[in-house]
C-alpha cells in the first residue's frame, strides 16, 4: 500500500504544549476510525508544520482526512523509496 507524507501548516506547532499535541492526536484518530483503510504512523513537529507519515491506498482519502478533521493538507508527497544508513552499505 502507498505511503504518503503530508506537509500540514499549522501557525505555532513547535510550541504547542503536550497536552495541545495529545487533543490533536485524539481528534486526528477519532476522524481516522471511519476511514479504516488509512493508517497514521507518525508526525514530526516543527516550529510551523506538521509532517505526517500514512499508509493509504490513495491521496483522495489524505484529502478526506483533512476535511473531515480540520487540520490542512498543504502538500502531499508519496513516498517512492525509503533509505537510510543501511543503504550504504
Amino acid at each position: 500500500m502507498p505511503k504518503f507524507v503530508i506537509e500540514r501548516e499549522i501557525p505555532g506547532a513547535g510550541t504547542l504544549s503536550e497536552r495541545d499535541l495529545k487533543a490533536a492526536s485524539q481528534k486526528s484518530c477519532k476522524t481516522l476510525r471511519d476511514l479504516p483503510e488509512v493508517q497514521w504512523q507518525q508526525s514530526y513537529v516543527t516550529g510551523d508544520k506538521l509532517y505526517c507519515v500514512y499508509i493509504e491506498p490513495n491521496e483522495e482519502l489524505i484529502k478526506e482526512h483533512a476535511r473531515q478533521s480540520g487540520f490542512p493538507a498543504n502538500r502531499i508527497s508519496q513516498v517512492t523509496a525509503i533509505i537510510d544508513p543501511t543503504t550504504a552499505e
